[in-house]
C-alpha cells in the first residue's frame, strides 16, 4: 500500500473548490517561453484597496478597463502607448516595477500572448471547399435548399416548418441523406415532441463573433449576454475578411439557436434558444485575462458556454489554461447559474489519429464536457482526436464525396452553408442538446447534465476501426474515442423529467508515487508498470465509493515525448488509454510536469482496490523515459442511486457481443462484394483520397478498396502526408476527361463556368473532373471568365445538360451548382 498524499487527502472540498483541487486540474504550462509580452496587466490590489485603482492607472498613463472576473481586487490595465494587442518578446519589467512599487498594490501580472486555434483540419479543409456546396443563398433561401442533379427521393421535410435547409439536416434526423444512415442523428424530434425548443436558456458562443444581424439569428439574440473582448466593446460582430475566416462563431450559433419556420436556411436544435456572442477569438494572441472573462461573463444570464477552439491540434502541444481562466471555470461551476454551475462544452479538437486529446487541457477538463464527432454513415472522422476525457459525441460531416455531408447552418453576411464541418460543428450541438435538458429541468447541475450524457447516450450505429466498444466494471458501454456514445436528445429530455440533483461529490487524492521509474526503450519489448493501492478515503468525510472523474497526475521526462503511451487499469479491470502516441512530438525538454491525465471510462464504478499504470515507448523506439511522480485522484459520489439502476438494467456485454457479431457479418458480406469487383489499378491513390481527403471516393469505389485499405499500412500513410491533393491515376476515372473540342464547344456558351477557387460553385461531373477541384481544370479559363456568367440564367444548365446527354448518354448528368 502506498501512503496516502497529506496534501489534499483528507479536506472535504464543497461547496468551494479548494486550491488544491485547482491545482490538480492542470499542470505546469511550459507554452509560454516562446511566447510574447502584451502591453495589457492585471494589478492585484490589496483588500479593501480596489477604489485606488483608478488613480494609480492615470497616475502611470494607464487606461483602466475595470475589474477582472467581477472581483473587486483584480484590475485590468492598458499602456497607454500602445494597444493592448501589441507586444514584445521581453517583459516590460519597468512598468511592473513601477506598478508594484504602490503601497495598495499587492502583485502585477503582464500579460502573456499564446496561440489558439479553431477547432478545423487545415488540410482536409481545403479540400472540402473544392468538394462541396457552400451554400450562398441569402436570407430568403430561396435556392438553398434545392439541389443540382439528380433528386433525392430520401431527403424530406420531417417537420412543419418552411426552412429549405430542413431536409439536409440530417444529424437531426437522418432518412438517408447524403449517403448516411438512416436513425443515426442526434434523435431531436422525440424532443421536440415534448414540446421542449430550449425557451428559456441562453447559449454562449466563445468564438470569432457572430453574425447577429442575420435574419435567422437576429430574433434569438441576446445583446445583454453577449460582448467583444477583442474589441472591448458591447457589439460582438465578426471582423471582415476576404477568405470569410471568420464565420466560425455564426455557424456555431445557427447550430443551436436558428430560428424555425422563418423560411430561412434551417433549424437550430434548440430553436426557441437564445444566443450570446462573446468574441475573444480574433487578436494576434490570446491571453489568460481574455480567456478568463470570457470563461465568467455573465454567468448568471448565461447557461452554457461552447467552445469550439484550444491549443493547436498539431500533435506536438501540451497546453491547457492559466492561472485566471482556472479560477473563471471554478468560479462557473460553483457560482454560475444561481449555483447550480455553469456548462462548459468543448470540442475535443482536429488533430486526427496522430494527437490526442488529454494533452489538452480545456478539452480534459473534469469541468467541460468534451465532444467528439462521427459522421453521417457511423464512423470516425479522419480529423478526430481520440482521448479518455471525452465523454460523448454528435456529428460533424460525411465521408463520402457526397456535398451535403456536411452540417447546415447560418453563414456570415445573411447567407446559409452545407460546409460546416469538424468538431467545431459537434459542441454547438451538443450545447443545443443540453439547452433542450435544461428546459426539461432547469434545477440540473452542471454536473446533472454530465450523469444525463453518461446514461442516456448510445452507441447507435457509431463504428470505429481502432477502438473497439467496451463494458467498464457497472456496465457501463464506451468507446476510447465516442466516450459514452452519440447524444440523444430524446432520451435526455425524458429522463431529465424524473431527475433529482445528484449526492454531493467529493475529492480523495487516494495515493502517490514518488522515485525514478525508468521507462525502458521501444525495442526492449518492456514497460514500466507501477501500481497504487487505495481505499478512496474510506472512513473519512471525503470518500468516494462510485467515481465520476480519474486523474492521474503524473511527471515524466522522455527523450522523445511523442512516443510516450500511458494506459491506466481501475480495480474493475477497466482500461483507459491516458496518452497514445504522438508522431509529431519530438520535446525533449518539458515532458508533462504534474499532468492531470483524465478518464471518464471509470465512470461509476467502486475505486478501491489495485490501480494499474503502464507506461511504454513507442514499437521500434530507441528512446526512453523517467516517470517521478504520479498522484491519483478520485472524484466522485458517496452514494450512486443512478449508477446502482443503471448497473441493473446494464445488458452491455450482451450488446457488445450481439454488435461484434454484426460486424463479422458486415465484414464477411463486404469480402464477398470485393471479389467480384475488378482488380485495382492503383490502391495508393485509393488510399490517399480516402483518408486524407476523407470522402473522395464514392461508396461503390471504397466498397472496392475498404479491405485492401486497412491493410496498407503506415508506408502508405506516411506517402499520403505529402500527397493530400495528388491527381488520381487517369485510369481511375470512370469516364474519359473531356476532349479539347468539348471543352471548347462548353467554353463558347457564355454562361458555362468551372469555378476552382472558394469552393462556393463548380461545374463539372465527380467521374471527369476528380475529386478536388483543380484537376481537370480547363486550360485558359480565367477569373474574368468566371465573373462575366449570369449566374441565374436557366438556359446555362439546361445547355450543359444537353451537352453531358450528347456525350455520355442519360446515365450521366451535369453536376453542378449555381446561386
Amino acid at each position: 500500500m502506498v501512503a496516502v498524499s497529506p496534501s489534499c487527502g483528507s479536506v472535504k472540498m464543497l461547496p468551494m473548490l479548494s486550491l488544491c483541487l485547482i491545482a490538480w486540474a492542470v499542470g505546469e504550462i511550459h507554452g509560454a517561453r516562446d511566447g510574447v509580452y502584451t502591453n495589457s496587466f492585471v494589478v492585484e490590489m490589496h483588500d479593501g484597496a480596489g477604489e485606488a485603482a483608478h488613480s494609480i492607472a492615470k497616475r502611470h498613463d494607464f487606461e483602466y478597463r475595470g475589474t477582472v472576473m467581477g472581483k473587486d481586487n483584480l484590475h485590468h490595465f492598458v499602456h497607454k502607448r500602445s494597444s493592448p494587442h501589441a507586444h514584445r518578446r521581453r517583459r516590460s519589467t519597468e512598468h511592473v516595477q513601477t506598478l508594484e512599487a504602490e503601497p495598495m498594490v499587492k502583485r502585477v501580472i503582464q500579460q502573456t500572448g499564446f496561440k489558439r486555434d479553431k477547432r478545423g483540419f487545415k488540410d482536409l479543409h481545403l479540400a472540402f471547399r473544392r468538394l462541396r456546396r457552400d451554400v450562398a443563398a441569402k436570407t430568403t433561401g430561396k435556392d438553398a435548399g434545392q439541389k443540382s442533379g439528380e433528386s433525392n427521393d430520401k431527403e424530406k421535410n420531417w417537420t412543419d416548418f418552411n426552412d429549405p435547409l430542413i431536409p439536409k439536416q440530417w444529424y437531426l434526423k437522418n432518412t438517408g441523406q447524403a449517403d448516411g444512415k438512416t436513425g443515426l442523428d442526434l434523435n431531436v424530434e422525440a424532443a421536440w415532441k415534448k414540446g421542449y425548443t430550449g425557451k428559456g436558456v441562453t447559449i454562449a458562443i466563445m468564438d470569432d463573433g457572430i453574425d447577429y444581424m442575420h435574419d435567422d439569428i437576429a430574433p434569438n439574440f441576446n445583446l445583454a449576454a453577449s460582448f467583444d473582448y477583442s474589441s472591448n466593446d458591447a457589439f460582438p460582430y465578426p471582423r471582415y475578411t476576404d477568405d470569410w475566416f471568420n464565420s466560425h462563431g455564426t455557424r456555431c450559433a445557427g447550430e443551436v439557436s436558428a430560428v424555425a419556420d422563418n423560411g430561412i436556411c434551417g433549424v437550430g436544435i434548440a430553436y426557441n434558444s437564445k444566443i450570446a456572442g462573446i468574441r475573444m477569438l480574433d487578436q494576434p494572441f490570446m491571453t489568460d485575462l481574455i480567456e478568463a472573462s470570457s470563461m465568467r461573463h455573465e454567468p448568471q444570464l448565461i447557461d452554457i458556454y461552447s467552445a469550439s477552439w484550444g491549443p493547436q491540434d498539431n500533435g506536438k502541444t501540451v497546453d491547457g489554461p492559466r492561472d485566471l481562466t482556472l479560477e473563471a471555470i471554478a468560479d462557473g461551476v460553483n457560482k454560475g447559474r444561481g449555483g447550480k454551475g455553469s456548462i462548459y462544452v468543448w470540442a475535443s479538437g482536429d488533430g486526427g489519429p496522430n494527437d490526442d486529446c488529454n494533452c489538452d487541457g480545456y478539452a480534459s477538463s473534469m469541468w467541460t464536457i468534451s465532444i467528439n464527432s462521427a459522421i453521417n454513415d457511423g464512423r470516425t472522422a479522419l480529423y478526430d482526436e481520440s482521448c479518455s476525457s471525452t465523454l460523448a459525441s454528435t456529428f460533424s460531416n460525411g465521408r463520402n464525396r457526397h456535398p451535403e455531408a456536411g452540417v447546415a447552418t447560418t453563414d456570415l453576411y445573411g447567407n446559409c452553408t452545407l460546409a460546416h464541418s469538424g468538431t467545431s460543428a459537434a459542441a454547438p450541438e451538443a450545447a443545443g442538446v443540453f439547452a433542450l435538458a435544461l428546459e426539461a429541468n432547469p434545477d440540473l447541475t452542471w454536473r446533472d447534465i454530465q450523469h444525463l450524457t453518461v446514461l442516456t447516450s448510445k452507441r447507435n450505429q457509431l463504428y470505429d476501426d481502432n477502438y473497439q466498444w467496451q463494458c467498464n466494471g457497472v456496465g457501463l458501454e464506451f468507446n476510447h474515442l465516442f466516450g459514452f456514445g452519440v447524444l440523444d436528445a430524446g432520451a435526455m429530455v425524458e429522463l431529465a423529467e424524473k431527475w433529482k440533483t445528484v449526492p454531493e461529490r467529493f475529492h480523495c487524492s487516494g495515493a502517490t508515487y514518488k522515485g525514478v521509474s525508468q521507462v525502458p526503450n521501444g525495442m526492449s519489448g518492456e514497460k514500466l508498470v507501477l501500481r497504487l493501492t487505495t481505499d478512496a478515503c474510506d472512513g473519512q468525510d471525503n470518500v468516494v465509493n462510485y467515481l465520476e472523474h480519474t486523474q492521474a497526475i503524473i511527471t515524466l521526462n522522455s527523450t522523445r515525448r511523442g512516443d510516450v503511451t500511458i494506459h491506466l487499469t481501475s480495480p474493475m479491470g477497466t482500461r483507459s488509454i491516458l496518452l497514445s502516441e504522438r508522431p509529431a512530438d519530438e520535446d525533449v525538454i518539458d515532458g508533462f510536469q504534474r499532468w492531470p491525465f483524465m478518464t471518464t471510462h471509470t465512470w461509476g464504478e467502486d475505486p478501491r482496490g489495485e490501480w494499474v499504470l503502464e507506461v511504454v515507448m513507442a514499437d521500434g523506439s530507441p528512446h526512453t523515459a523517467t516517470l517521478t511522480e504520479w498522484t491519483l485522484v478520485l472524484h466522485g459520489t458517496k452514494e450512486g442511486t443512478y449508477i446502482e439502476e443503471a448497473k441493473s438494467k446494464s445488458s452491455c456485454k450482451k450488446a457488445v457481443l450481439e454488435a461484434e457479431k454484426e460486424q463479422e457479418i458486415e465484414e464477411k458480406e463486404q469480402e464477398k462484394l470485393d471479389k467480384s469487383q475488378p482488380e485495382n489499378m492503383d490502391l495508393a491513390e485509393e488510399v490517399e483520397l480516402l483518408r486524407d481527403l476523407e470522402g473522395a471516393i464514392e461508396d461503390e469505389e471504397k466498397q472496392q478498396f475498404e479491405q485492401e485499405v486497412e491493410a496498407v499500412g503506415q508506408e502508405v500513410e506516411d506517402e499520403m502526408e505529402d500527397e493530400v491533393f495528388k491527381e488520381p491515376a487517369e485510369q481511375d476515372l470512370e469516364l474519359p476527361a473531356l476532349t479539347a473540342e468539348d471543352l471548347q464547344d462548353l467554353k463558347d456558351i457564355p454562361d458555362v463556368f468551372y469555378y476552382p477557387g472558394g469552393g462556393d460553385s463548380w461545374y463539372g461531373t465527380n467521374d471527369v473532373y476528380g475529386d478536388a477541384a483543380g484537376r481537370g481544370q480547363w486550360d485558359g479559363w480565367t477569373d474574368q471568365d468566371d465573373k462575366n456568367i449570369d449566374w441565374k440564367d436557366p438556359e446555362v444548365w439546361n445547355r450543359l445538360s444537353q451537352l453531358f446527354e450528347e456525350k455520355y448518354g442519360k446515365s450521366k448528368s451535369p453536376y453542378g451548382y449555381r446561386y
